[in-house]
């Protein structure tokens, strides 16, 4: 009975392999070029390792616009400055969309959110929430005290650690950072105080296993349709993926009673923010915000806003201890701006360094923390460098080979932060070779806090720190190996022993 079910089910997904396969080939588009595909399966058979890297080995043969079929779903791969302005300046509009899948539906709440809703009149409402009333200039600006408050802890426990000359694993102590600020900014809640609804340990461990559940495609991603919930059925794929969702829900909503308690609501938190935007909402307002849209938008938040900054300032303090001729030069320029002995830095000081400022946007080109920016579909045809692109067609654009191109870069692989220093290439957005945050109608609109919390910690850990390497290591043996799934990491922990300055 087995075998014959497995026969059955073999020939239904060969029979929608095949005639997806007859639609393209029978196209009269001019159509991308594409590996080698195999019945059923596509393309999937290429990706072996990390996915970002994979493309990167493709685009090299088969050039930075390629078509790969994943299942029964096309997907077009970007890999190229010019080709991803293509689709985030001249073709916006009509590529700004997103693709569903099971794990992005889930963790949005039915897609209520804004990095992963499709694109229409409801995005267009959420995201200007989310740019005047969220995200704003003066908002960011408003929690900066307690970016501050934070960094100033980290650079007190790690004083504790210099003086014992103990190694800091860094890894920890970044997303730990990240975490407390996120946490106070959107919840309104420490986590470092007693009687927190969840560890720090089990904050870091949610938001890997969130990230790699939204990453992690179903049988039903690749195959829609009745015959991709059979299977997801069958192999259990939801499982995992409602778990970890069902366990932030529980999380989010106790935040959420917590502020709806006449002594809970805070004067400036997300959620207490958006709580009051539904007290004032009227009978009339056509455009009415739920609980759900409270936790899709604190999913947003806490998942991409802690990983990300955390992960940035990882692969920041990882090059610096592996250039250090970097790392030398960072010191003496960051010691000389502010004078000696100081006892604390502010977001005041932020300006007053060019040379740090560099070092992220080299950061940012070699390690982007997501190595391709959210993906995107196409709601109507488009052209790309001269190949035809269907409509609900996915478009992955992949920042990381972007940051390696060498018609762009010298020497793409060596971390040299001077390479910035004539140059206006930025990350805002507007210059398509460094495209950290995106570009365009879906960038990311919360980027600005994100910067801040990472040249303030590492303003902080490089002023009053210097940094050397546990006993018996040298900088070649720093395992530089990555790791995740949506955002990369570095796989080993940084652990690197401080040395007090000031």
């Amino acid at each position: 009975m087995g075998i014959l079910i497995c026969f059955f089910l073999v020939l239904l997904l060969t029979l929608v392999s095949s005639n997806f396969l007859k639609k393209i080939t029978n196209s009269k588009f001019n159509l991308p070029p594409s590996p080698s595909s195999l019945p059923v399966i596509g393309n999937l058979h290429h990706l072996a390792g990390l996915p970002h890297r994979c493309f990167h080995n493709l685009s090299k043969k088969y050039g930075p616009v390629m078509l790969l079929r994943l299942g029964s779903v096309p997907v077009v791969v970007i890999s190229s400055s010019e080709a991803a302005e293509a689709v985030l300046k001249a073709h916006d509009l009509e590529c700004c969309s997103r693709p569903k899948t099971l794990g992005t539906g889930k963790f949005s709440y039915g897609f209520k959110d804004i990095a992963l809703s499709q694109y229409g009149e409801y995005w267009r409402k959420m995201r200007k929430l989310a740019v005047i009333e969220l995200f704003s200039l003066k908002r960011v600006q408003s929690f900066r005290y307690i970016r501050e408050e934070e960094v100033g802890l980290v650079v007190k426990k790690v004083s504790e650690s210099a003086l014992r000359q103990s190694p800091v694993d860094l890894s920890k102590t970044f997303f730990s950072l990240t975490a407390s600020i996120i946490c106070r900014v959107a919840l309104g809640q420490n986590f470092n105080e007693d009687g927190f609804v969840i560890n720090q340990e089990r904050i870091q461990e949610l938001i890997t296993e969130a990230t790699e559940a939204i990453g992690t495609f179903t049988f039903y991603d690749f195959f829609p349709g009745a015959l991709g919930r059979f299977l997801d059925w069958l192999f259990q794929r939801h499982k995992k993926i409602n778990k970890v969702f069902e366990e932030l829900d529980a999380f989010y909503q106790h935040v959420i009673d917590d502020h709806l308690k006449p002594e809970g609501r805070k004067d400036a938190d997300i959620v207490s923010l958006m709580l009051d935007m539904i007290d004032k909402q009227g009978n009339e307002d056509s455009f009415k915000l739920s609980m759900d849209n409270v936790k899709a938008i604190l999913m947003n938040v806490f998942l991409a806003g802690i990983d990300t900054s955390a992960v940035t300032m990882i692969w920041a303090m990882s090059e610096l201890v592996r250039n250090p001729r970097v790392m030398k030069k960072a010191r003496e320029k960051i010691r000389t701006a502010l004078g000696d002995k100081r006892e604390i830095i502010t977001e005041d000081d932020l300006g007053k360094v060019d040379y740090l400022k560099l070092i992220i946007k080299e950061t940012f080109r070699l390690h982007p923390p997501l190595p391709f920016i959210l993906p995107r579909e196409t709601m109507s045809h488009v052209k790309i460098q001269g190949y035809d692109i269907p409509p609900k067609t996915q478009i992955q654009i992949n920042v990381w080979t972007i940051g390696r191109d060498t018609e762009h870069w010298t020497d793409p692989e060596d971390f040299v932060p001077e390479r910035f220093t004539d140059s206006s290439v930025d990350f805002r957005g507007q210059h398509f070779e460094l495209l950290p945050f995106g570009s365009g109608r879906r960038m990311c609109p919360a980027f600005p806090m994100g910067v801040a919390t990472v040249e303030l910690g590492l303003m902080n850990l490089l002023y009053f720190f210097d940094w050397a390497l546990p006993d018996g290591m040298n900088f070649g043996d720093i395992d530089m190996e990555e790791t995740g799934s949506i955002s990369i990491v570095k796989k080993v922990p940084l652990q690197l022993v401080p040395l007090q300055c000031y």
